[in-house]
């Protein structure tokens, strides 16, 4: 069947809680940027009435809540598609993930792994630290541009320099995300991987220099979550939200660095027989498995089974003829200014 790709963030702030733009900026800077959706994510503070459509940008209004009353922080959850507030549940995760799931809404843990910086107690690191008996929850935040921002920053000359180039740093998710991320699907659970900003267009300060390093526009051209969508949208903000959040609960999605190259019209699917799958999809074993997968933009693509690389090749195309069941996902990785970076990663078809 025909998949009709969006591209969209779903991770900033603004005024409501630390972030600098209204939500009608937010929205018309991810029109600029290209992107056909946002999301703005105030942290524990959800605000209504200010869904949809500001020019091309179909704005969404989730929540990161927390408990406030945690020292050092942790446990932060995206929530989309609640519709109401969530805060008053933040002192217990599963507990949160549970209301949210009786509202029909979606979760993902937000930055689970962190390194801080020592240059400043707020940029701590705020990792997930009680994930692993968790139920109930959609996804992960695989990669969070801020977060992997953050660990750069090691001391004031690394902070000088990354705030003048940050691309130079910008490499792709933490390994130890991905890794969490093929352990709980190992384990048979649907976790699905976003990408995101975590926009809030904050001022630095660094003795007497002073600047925005990172606008609003230009973080949503960096890592975005591109959706295949069974139908196109069709400018209704309720319709349209409901498309998008049903792709991302079924896992029809990935992740894309479209700073280094734009990863529209990336794909990913896998035949058995007569059976067919892409992302997020199951597909049963009729016989051997071919699995294809095309990239916009030459680049080093890996095939993984379990969290272990099955196959790989260079160029715009893999494909492979395997015969296993399990969990496969694609990585796909770029040269930018010198450095290898990665480009693309895929939500998980799963074989049985």
């Amino acid at each position: 069947m025909p998949w009709y790709e969006y591209a969209g963030n779903l991770h900033s702030h603004t005024p409501y809680s630390d972030g600098h733009w209204t939500h009608a900026q937010v929205a018309h800077a991810a029109a600029e940027a290209g992107l056909d959706f946002v999301a703005v994510t105030d942290h524990n503070i959800w605000v209504g009435g200010l869904e949809g459509y500001y020019g091309k940008a179909l704005l969404l209004v989730g929540e990161e809540v927390h408990d406030i009353r945690r020292n050092p922080q942790c446990n932060h959850l995206l929530i989309y598609g609640a519709d109401a507030e969530m805060a008053p549940q933040a002192g217990d995760p599963q507990a949160l993930i549970d209301a949210a799931n009786e509202r029909g809404a979606l979760t993902f843990l937000a930055h689970p792994v962190e390194r801080g910086s020592p240059l400043d107690p707020d940029l701590a690191a705020i990792p997930w630290c009680d994930w692993e008996h968790l139920t109930g929850f959609t996804g992960l935040e695989l990669w969070n541009y801020m977060s992997e921002f953050k660990a750069l920053l090691r001391s004031r000359l690394h902070a000088i320099f990354y705030a003048f180039f940050p691309a130079r740093g910008i490499r792709g998710p933490f390994r130890h995300t991905l890794a969490m991320w093929d352990t709980l699907t190992q384990q048979g659970r649907r976790v699905v991987a976003i990408g995101g900003a975590d926009a809030h267009g904050t001022t630095y300060r660094l003795g007497p220099m002073e600047r925005v390093i990172f606008p609003y526009t230009y973080l949503f051209r960096a890592v975005n979550t591109h959706v295949l969508l069974e139908h196109p949208l069709r400018q209704d903000p309720e319709t349209d939200k409901a498309l998008i959040y049903e792709a991302l609960r079924a896992g029809r999605a990935w992740v894309g660095y479209d700073l280094i190259a734009p990863t529209r019209g990336f794909r990913f699917w896998a035949r058995s027989g007569s059976q067919e799958a892409v992302m997020g999809g199951d597909l049963k074993r009729q016989m051997g498995i071919q699995f294809t997968a095309q990239v916009p933009a030459p680049a080093e693509i890996r095939l993984l089974h379990n969290g272990r690389v099955v196959a790989r090749t260079r160029g715009r195309e893999l494909k492979a003829l395997l015969v296993d069941p399990g969990v496969y996902r694609i990585e796909a990785y770029k040269s930018y200014r010198g450095r290898r970076c990665g480009w693309i990663f895929s939500n998980p078809i799963y074989v049985w």
